[in-house]
């Protein structure tokens, strides 16, 4: 096999003739003292704003020690953590994964009569600096200067599985890490990034704090400004890659990662809410939540009809599911979206496919049902595997197809399935995760050594009884057509269902193809191939070379761009699958 050329490190280059950016505590602190000291008397009031996540026993003995002036803390003028609890109750609820997306505001999570009577104590003090550090340090007071410290919510995943950072108003580091990411995800993130929305237009610096004692700033205007480079032209997420029950070992040997891990499972190569972007500043590798390139430029990137329906969402989702020499991953079934909808308060729910990008001899996916399944003996199969351990004889009633490399399956909500063993899967969904119902995980353990939780009660509500084999082979497997052709390329449409917002196009090609965005960010990935390069007909951007199984993005606003082989894959057909949301009939 040829030496792994994929990039696990892609960035966008900012180059500036100013100072802009700031490596290392000595440095940021000193900035910031300095900045704060030349504000005018009267307004010297500096926000230290804060992402959930930040690892405050780093943080605030570099801030404290260093900047000097008096500190002020948000959690002190929050509600106290039992009320907090209580208050946020209705969205975590008791349920182990699954809960209701906030309505709550960042402001709900403060006492009002504390915050009147910081006013009034900072009133008397107009002289020396004043630093408000925390999440909502600019609803304390009205600031002369925000620092934001931020970071990718990946990283503060891995933060709550080593029990070393607290939800957001509350003191509960060390409960189970499922239980943080849940109330992170429903509320927590949510409260924040809604915060975060309204400060980004004129924040004044902006802290990279994703890995520990190596922090990086830059000036909001600079980064503002990359943000707004990085929609006129291709560009690249960081990549992250984790292990699972079910992982593979294909991702360990093509990707060349840590071969001392026993496995990879996932790897999210294009899933903005949790990714980051890598943005060199004068050789200042910053990294920002990738999020932020949505929340800021919804509109170039995703295009205004996607937009529109959207909001500052990216509602398309690439990501690997390796389990080469590895498992099946578990039996499984997605909401309908009114099920989502009325349940969890999300607008659209996780509809997705499967991409085979490599198999092996006995690749298969579980799809669909046997003919003539009578549901409750199923369901009472199920319940009495998961309550027992015995084995849930899953070939009895749900359908199993062979798979080979470049098969295309989609899944419409309602659709049992899994990956079986030998696949490395390019999964293209929706963007909304956590609302897998698992029915059956095949009698292991989780990472952790416990059961995963299963969820044959919801998914009873949701599984589309009608999916046996003659439909599900019409509707679900390898649905390619082609729809256009031209001197050394054909484009093929392989879906996906009719009930998905997603369409995707396969592009064969051993010349230049001519690509539109057509109203839609397009999100494409190297399926075929050592390497590509795309390019601007009109010159607007830089040619970006691509490498295989990268998946990379076209912001909307490009509106045409090419690719043809590149490199050792000159002369080569090569080629690429291409997800975009439907805008048309």
């Amino acid at each position: 096999m040829a030496k792994s050329n994929y990039n696990k490190q892609p960035f966008i280059d900012f180059p500036s003739a100013e100072t802009i950016s700031w490596q290392g505590w000595n440095d940021i602190t000193r900035t910031i003292s300095e900045r704060a000291n030349a504000l005018p008397e009267g307004n010297r009031i500096v926000a230290l704003e804060c992402y959930p996540g930040l690892l405050e026993e780093e943080v605030l003995p570099n801030l404290a020690g260093k900047t000097g002036g008096k500190f002020y803390f948000t959690k002190d003028y929050m509600l106290p953590p039992e009320k907090v609890s209580q208050m946020i109750y209705p969205d975590v609820t008791d349920d182990e994964l699954y809960g209701y997306i906030t309505r709550l505001k960042l402001a709900s999570f403060f006492d009002t009569a504390r915050i009147s009577e910081l006013a009034m104590e900072l009133e008397r003090n107009t002289d020396a600096p004043v630093y408000i550090y925390g999440p909502g340090a600019t609803l304390l007071a009205k600031p002369g200067m925000v620092v934001y410290f931020d970071m990718p919510r990946w990283e503060g995943q891995l933060r709550f599985r080593t029990n070393e950072v607290n939800n957001l108003g509350v003191e509960n580091k060390t409960v189970k890490a499922s239980l943080q990411y849940k109330q992170a995800f429903y509320v927590d993130w949510r409260v924040c990034d809604r915060h975060k929305k309204s400060l980004m237009d004129t924040w004044d610096l902006v802290v990279d704090t994703a890995t520990r004692d190596q922090p990086k700033m830059v000036t909001g205007k600079a980064l503002n400004e990359a943000y707004k480079k990085t929609v006129a032209q291709p560009f690249r997420l960081v990549p992250f890659f984790d292990p699972g029950p079910w992982g593979g070992q294909w991702m360990k040997e093509h990707f060349e990662l840590d071969p001392s891990k026993p496995n990879y499972a996932w790897c999210f190569d294009c899933v903005p809410e949790e990714n980051s972007l890598l943005i060199n500043f004068n050789g200042v590798m910053f990294e920002t939540p990738s999020m932020n390139l949505v929340f800021s430029n919804a509109r170039k990137l995703l295009g205004d009809a996607v937009q529109a329906r959207f909001g500052d969402e990216f509602p398309i989702r690439f990501d690997f599911l390796d389990t080469m020499q590895g498992g099946n991953l578990s039996l499984q079934v997605h909401p309908y979206t009114e099920y989502i909808r009325e349940n969890f308060g999300m607008d659209y729910t996780q509809d997705e496919s499967y991409y085979m990008l490599d198999t092996g001899e006995d690749a298969c996916v579980y799809l669909g049902l046997k003919e003539n399944i009578e549901p409750e003996k199923m369901l009472n199969a199920l319940r009495e595997a998961n309550s027992t351990g015995n084995d849930f004889d899953a070939e009895a009633y749900v359908e199993k197809w062979p798979m080979k490399k470049h098969d295309h399956i989609l899944i419409p909500a309602g659709t049992i399935h899994c990956s079986g063993t030998n696949s490395m899967v390019l999964e293209i969904s929706a963007t909304p995760y956590m609302f897998t119902f698992k029915l059956y995980d095949w009698g292991r353990m989780g990472m952790d050594g416990k059961p995963r939780p299963i969820n044959i009660e919801h998914g009873k509500k949701v599984i589309d009884w009608s999916y046996t084999p003659e439909k599900t082979k019409k509707e679900l497997i390898n649905t390619v057509t082609v729809v256009a052709e031209g001197d050394g390329w054909k484009e093929e449409r392989t879906g996906l269902h009719e009930r998905e917002f997603i369409e995707t196009r396969r592009h064969w090609f051993s010349k230049t193809v001519t690509h539109q965005t057509n109203g839609s960010v397009n999100v494409l990935n190297l399926v075929e191939g050592r390497e590509a390069i795309i390019e601007s007909p009109a010159g607007a951007f830089e040619p970006f070379i691509v490498h295989y199984a990268e998946t990379f993005v076209i912001p909307e606003n490009i509106k045409e761009y090419t690719i043809r082989p590149h490199g050792e894959s000159e002369g080569k057909t090569i080629g690429t699958m291409k997800a975009f949301v439907r805008t048309h009939p």
